[in-house]
């Protein structure tokens, strides 16, 4: 991570009775965004599938001394997370037709914003340690910081945001499959002290499309990350430390 993305190809996987409208509109999505990216699309590929599946091969450029790795963490950093939790539920409730528009509108307008504003922070002050929290959840995404790094991670669990419909689906359980998948996992690996139901713990292995960035920040530099946070409008959630150990703790 740190880098800057110039070229991409499409990819697709499309039912070939999938009318031609959608296919333009998955298209433009797509290429809308790479624009906003400031990313070229130089081609594709495309097969025939059941379901449809659409991503981008993404190819760019990196200073080795900009990378953004996640071996390097050390105990007494701050973990700093640059999304809320909770798009898997809200769009499994939607996929269920069970969803309320303005969580559905909510959580689509988190996805859609790049990571770009929230990494060009990291890399110009000087932050090494960062993961993007997607498929694995954060508690999936948080151990392999913590297992590249040999320590420990304490995470708040008061502090950390969700979207405002994610604990009603939760106690719904309206988790997708790979929530299930990411507690048998990482489960091994985390310690609750806190106190909570089984749906409020499956919210933090709850797998995010497009989430956001957690990483880790040396505590000297919080003040001047998060001054310049705020003046340019970037949200960010102070939600945890690094901790000596080798487990994650939620406290």
């Amino acid at each position: 991570m740190g880098g800057q993305p110039f070229l991409a190809l499409n990819i697709a996987a499309l039912p070939p009775d999938l009318p031609s409208e959608l296919v333009g509109e998955i298209l433009r999505g797509g290429a809308e965004k790479a624009r906003e990216a400031g990313v070229v699309i130089a081609g594709g590929h495309t097969i025939q599938d059941k379901e449809p599946k659409y991503g981008l091969v993404v190819m760019g450029f990196v200073s080795p001394t900009q990378m953004l790795t996640k071996g390097s963490a050390q105990p007494g950093d701050l973990l700093v997370l640059s999304k809320p939790l909770g798009f898997g539920v809200t769009t499994t409730a939607l996929k269920n037709e069970q969803a309320d528009p303005v969580d559905v509108n909510e959580v689509v307008a988190w996805m859609k914003r790049l990571n770009r504003q929230a990494a060009g922070l990291l890399v110009s002050h000087g932050v090494k340690v960062a993961t993007d929290v997607t498929g694995f959840s954060l508690l999936g995404h948080a151990w392999e910081i913590a297992l590249a790094s040999g320590t420990g991670l304490q995470f708040e669990w008061d502090k950390i945001p969700f979207t405002s419909g994610a604990r009603r689906y939760a106690n719904e359980y309206m988790f997708p499959g790979g929530a299930y998948d990411n507690l048998a996992y990482f489960e091994p690996h985390v310690c609750f002290v806190k106190n909570l139901a089984e749906e409020m713990k499956l919210l933090l292995y709850d797998p995010q499309t497009s989430g956001g960035l957690l990483f880790a920040l040396p505590p000297d530099r919080k003040e001047a990350f998060f001054a310049e946070a705020s003046a340019v409008g970037l949200n960010l959630w102070l939600i945890g430390e690094v901790i000596a150990g080798n487990q994650i703790v939620i406290v």
